[in-house]
């Protein structure tokens, strides 16, 4: 089940228990608005830190944060202060020019991590298309691969465009879009045996394994956590093949697994990664980062006409700058050990309804028993009722990813607040 059909079906009720109403005109909204996704009947017209407000006034602690992107949360002094000082100096250019900005959150990126290179671009599906890009070249021109294939993980998820949809793992998401796009071959996530047994088995012809787009913890299937074992297995397959190793760090990167890329958890080094959401704190940026020996573009195949442009990386730049002079990834870790712990003690308190608790830093997943009726969606719902904002990863997963600034105060008070939709759905 999809988060929109999610939405679909849990309206939002006041207090009283009727239908959300405002100000707000959703007839109107939706009159011009393509459809395209099941929202909420809920209107957000400004925040600050951790906290958002509707357009009636009411108060919500944010622990959706864009879906893992608002960083320093919201109206952050610098960035307010980082997008000022760029609008009133150069907003935009062309990828003709020379941009400052842009070289230099590229060597703040090549500094804080083990790439060598950097392509900006716009979102995340635009980075992993990008990186799609890449590979594939990589595989005609140094592997000498006529058709090369790229290994994904079921349930992952890399973008919404028609590569990336085809790269993701689920099926929901490619329903109605085919043809797809070919040179992608699926197998299970943690699974060593099944990627040694993909590359055996597709080395044949023309037809051979060239990349493995992976993320080190599936954020859409599930909030799952990647097995150490497993990644160092995979990064010792493709030292030996000369496969190369992706990583999709779209969700986990910039700080929200508590360090400050994915990878570093696993103890491996990809030799491709990419970034977006949180690298931006909420302003639209990506970035494909690569080791310089797989740096195979030339002038003229790839390009993005607004990215890594002057505004974008000022701000990102300030993002990642912020993350480290604060030493917001010692907050992430306390922060996100106190999250667990609580959700944990919530699920010894209801254990006919919740199964497992997991995550890294402040991307957590809460997961209800497969067999009975309660859903995400419903929990997602209720707490909202109770001004907390939460997100489905899937029918039965509660996502739980705050601004990397919450503080103690506010982690416990999601706590409570999940206390009592719990107690409250659970005896229906």
């Amino acid at each position: 089940m999809s988060l929109e059909t999610l939405v679909q079906q849990h309206p939002i009720t006041s207090e009283s228990g009727s239908t959300l109403s405002s100000a707000f005109d959703a007839d109107s909204f939706d009159a011009v608005v393509m459809s395209t996704y099941g929202r909420f009947p809920l209107a957000l017209e400004r925040g600050a830190g951790c906290r958002v407000w509707d357009t009636q006034g009411r108060e919500y602690l944010d622990f959706v944060a864009g879906i893992a992107t608002c960083t320093l949360g919201h109206a952050h002094p610098a960035m307010v202060e980082a997008v000022t000082r760029q609008m009133q100096k150069l907003h935009h250019v062309s990828n003709l020019y020379y941009i400052p900005e842009q070289g230099e959150l590229a060597k703040w990126i090549v500094e804080h991590s083990c790439g060598d290179r950097v392509f900006f671009c716009n979102s995340g599906a635009e980075a992993n298309e990008a990186a799609i890009k890449l590979a594939r070249k990589y595989a005609h021109t140094v592997l000498q691969i006529e058709r090369p294939i790229i290994l994904t993980t079921h349930s992952s998820f890399h973008g919404r465009t028609l590569a990336t949809i085809t790269a993701t793992g689920q099926p929901k998401y490619q329903k109605n879009f085919d043809p797809l796009v070919p040179g992608f071959h699926y197998v299970p996530y943690n699974d060593i045996a099944a990627v040694e047994a993909a590359i055996s088995e597709l080395d044949e012809g023309d037809y051979r394994v060239a990349a493995i787009l992976i993320e080190p913890l599936q954020g859409e299937g599930g909030v799952r956590p990647g097995d150490v074992d497993y990644f160092q297995k995979l990064r010792q397959i493709c030292d030996e093949t000369g496969v190369l190793l992706i990583f999709d760090e779209v969700q986990v990167g910039m700080g929200r697994s508590g360090k400050l890329w994915g990878y570093e958890y696993l103890g491996v080094e990809p030799d491709i990664f990419t970034s977006a959401k949180g690298l931006g704190g909420g302003v639209p940026i990506g970035a494909m980062i690569s080791k310089k020996f797989c740096d195979v573009f030339q002038p003229g195949e790839h390009a993005s006409t607004f990215g890594g442009n002057p505004l974008a990386c000022g701000v990102a730049l300030a993002v990642c700058q912020t993350l480290e002079q604060e030493n917001i990834l010692h907050n992430v870790q306390q922060r996100g050990e106190q999250l667990r712990t609580g959700l944990r003690v919530l699920a010894s308190k209801y254990p006919n309804h919740i199964v497992d608790v997991r995550g890294w830093g402040l991307i957590n997943g809460m997961e209800l028993k497969a067999d009975i009726e309660l859903t995400a969606g419903d929990v997602v719902t209720a707490a909202i009722n109770e001004g907390l904002l939460l997100v489905p990863a899937g029918p039965k997963v509660i996502r739980f990813v705050p601004p990397l600034i919450v503080s103690e105060k506010e982690v416990d008070t999601a706590l409570q607040i999940v206390d009592r939709v719990m107690a409250s759905l659970t005896t229906l």
